[in-house]
């Protein structure tokens, strides 16, 4: 039994050197075929003989733990975010507003990782915990999930207790292998590597997450002068000594000239990287000087983030495919030459319409700079005319792609449309709204399945959703759909019933009938039937509803179709009525104006618009002088600028949390 034990502990101690060698050091010294042969052997000992597993052993790395929901965890100390700079006047500023503060400092550099913040302790050097950023107060526990990641040590070299903070990512690597197992599952593949990360790190299955090859870099030590360190740069040494993974792309930085050169040199950098990265924290290196320059609410005056621009890559534009919407909207599509933009490979992208084009002055076979607007929808910006050769001028079609019906131009929106209410393109369109995360949310019926389910004739209409669970056995003998998945989806559309009845109306896909209007149309009307026979003059007089809103609205409630359908949700149990009032009314937000900018952590921008608008506030979407509070998230730009230059209320997701409990 001693040998056993000794050749367990050797084997933890191969298996924990591989690892550090290959994710930390990236410097691999042993074979995939080898590694796998003793981590599978050091499993079977460990199921035979259970007494012997270490608490710190590497096949956690494997995970399997599957959890009900996810642990709040108030952090000891704040995670604080960094205000921004997006040039080199930003910098300035900031280098300026320290010297004035102190003339003895120096600055370190980091790369900025575009992953999730992450908060990890360890006990007498053995990992204990892990949890989210979230508010910045209060995180989330996903210790099970992190501890999965092949880099992170789960025993320390020294035997010490501290707490780390640092990024979760997904190198480009994983990313494309885990989209493309999603789309061999008929899944919908993930936008970026950051939202692959965010949703991985949020899985319940931790076995899932081990699969997904997540990877981490650590770059604070919270209460560093109890080591002894008196410097960022050797609180990073200190973590690397450690065996935690820290960024090799770091600097020490004295003067604003070599600040400005490392910034134009990581920039350069980061297209070489195996990992998504989307600017530069810049530090003051004395840690001693931090509460002489002191902080803001929700910033510290001492660090910053600088914001890379987009990144614009030439490619070459192949050919124009046109792609018809629920609404029968024509929209030309760019199909390129594949390109890495950002982290992901880029093919396609929108050219809105036949105006937008002209307006580019775009051509077949043109090369043509892309981007990714807001870093997640690839988009054209111009084409490279001096490299413009055996070019063909681009023409609008004039049938439709899908049921070759003549198309007709809305000459006010210079958009063309399909007519044909038949149209299949349409149809599946509508299908996909109807299920979408905004509208009633059934989140295991994607794109693909649903014009899989089409195709073969189960799904035509919105009422076949609700009529798949009479065919169970068809749906089994399909490519990808086992038991389990089967299970998961009939789960979900029946779960879907209990949506509010302004998602059901949203849903239906009305012509000029958005989120909002269909909260407000719930509002007046309190039920689906009332609405059904609302008069235009009825409709018309409410705030927000105008003359083309009513008419689609009267338009769409007179056909046989639309009453069918009525009487055909009451039947199948959804919600028709609300029941509360939607709007409780809130003296911080009763009659006032907000705007949104940034990406919101707390909040998705859907639930913080809905939020202000059921305490009686409304969102707008430029800043002005009538707006009384900018609700501010993480990358907040121009917006956030111009809102501090009127003196307009900024508010960070804390306050406005805080904010929506008052008075209630």
């Amino acid at each position: 039994m001693e040998m056993i034990r000794k050749r367990m502990i050797e084997l933890e101690q191969i298996i924990d050197q591989a690892n550090y060698d290959y994710h930390t050091l990236d410097q691999p010294t042993m074979s995939d075929r080898t590694y796998d042969e003793l981590l599978k052997e050091l499993i079977e000992l460990e199921q035979q003989y259970p007494q012997y597993k270490s608490l710190y052993s590497p096949t956690s790395k494997v995970g399997g733990l599957v959890l009900d929901g996810f642990k709040k965890v108030v952090h000891d100390q704040p995670m604080m975010s960094l205000s921004n700079a997006f040039d080199e006047s930003d910098l300035s500023e900031f280098y300026e507003r320290l010297k004035k503060t102190t003339e003895q400092f120096d600055l370190t550099t980091e790369l900025k990782i575009d992953g999730l913040a992450i908060n990890i302790k360890y006990e007498q050097g053995i990992f204990k915990s892990a949890s989210t950023r979230g508010d910045g107060l209060i995180g989330e526990d996903v210790t099970e999930n992190v501890k999965t990641i092949k880099s992170l040590p789960n025993r320390l070299k020294e035997p010490v207790t501290l707490e780390v903070r640092g990024e979760v990512f997904m190198p480009y690597k994983s990313f494309l292998k885990a989209n493309e197992e999603r789309e061999q599952q008929a899944e919908e593949p993930f936008k970026n590597p950051r939202n692959a990360a965010a949703g991985t790190l949020r899985q319940l299955d931790s076995s899932v997450v081990s699969k997904r090859g997540l990877d981490v870099f650590l770059y604070t030590l919270v209460k560093p002068e109890s080591y002894g360190i008196s410097t960022q740069k050797e609180a990073l040494d200190y973590l690397r000594k450690l065996g935690l993974k820290v960024n090799p792309h770091e600097a020490i930085i004295s003067s604003f000239e070599a600040l400005v050169a490392k910034i134009e040199a990581y920039d350069k950098l980061r297209k070489e990287l195996s990992y998504d990265t989307d600017g530069v924290v810049i530090k003051v290196n004395q840690l001693a000087l931090y509460d002489e320059i002191g902080y803001t609410a929700k910033y510290p005056k001492w660090a910053i983030a600088y914001k890379f621009s987009p990144e614009e890559v030439e490619t070459r534009l192949k050919a124009i495919t046109y792609q018809v919407g629920r609404t029968g909207v024509i929209t030309p599509v760019a199909e390129l030459e594949p390109v890495l933009i950002s982290g992901s490979m880029v093919s396609r992208a929108t050219l809105h319409n036949e105006e937008f084009i002209k307006q580019l002055d775009i051509e077949l076979n043109d090369v043509v700079v892309v981007r990714k607007a807001g870093e997640i929808i690839p988009e054209v910006v111009r084409p490279v005319l001096e490299k413009r050769k055996d070019t063909t001028v681009i023409h609008m079609i004039d049938t439709c792609p899908s049921c070759q019906t003549k198309l007709y131009k809305d000459e006010a929106f210079a958009d063309y449309y399909c007519i044909n209410p038949n149209c299949d393109a349409q149809q599946v369109g509508k299908l996909i709204h109807f299920s979408s995360r905004v509208a009633m949310n059934i989140d295991t019926l994607g794109e693909k399945v649903i014009t899989q389910l089409y195709d073969i004739g189960l799904l035509k209409d919105i009422k076949d959703i609700y009529l798949l669970k009479e065919h169970k056995d068809a749906l089994l003998k399909l490519e990808r759909m086992g038991e389990k998945k089967i299970e998961n989806l009939l789960f979900a559309i029946e779960e879907s019933k209990t949506r509010e009845l302004d998602k059901l109306i949203f849903g239906l896909g009305i012509r000029h009938v958005g989120q909002k209007v269909a909260k407000t149309i719930v509002k007046e009307f309190g039920s689906l039937k009332a609405l059904s026979v609302a008069s235009y003059d009825q409709l018309v007089q409410i705030n927000e509803v105008g003359d083309r809103i009513a008419s689609s609205l009267v338009t769409y409630f007179s056909t046989d179709y639309a009453k069918e359908l009525i009487d055909f949700f009451e039947a199948a149990g959804l919600t028709l009525t609300s029941d509360k009032p939607l709007i409780k009314y809130n003296e911080n937000f009763n009659g006032k104006t907000f705007v949104l900018t940034g990406k919101l952590e707390i909040y998705t921008r859907e639930e913080a618009t809905l939020l202000i608008e059921s305490l009686g506030g409304k969102v707008s979407s430029s800043v002005s002088k009538k707006t009384d509070y900018v609700l501010a998230g993480i990358d907040a730009g121009s917006k956030l600028d111009k809102a501090r230059t009127l003196g307009i209320n900024v508010l960070d997701e804390a306050s406005f949390k805080e904010m929506s409990k008052d008075g209630e």
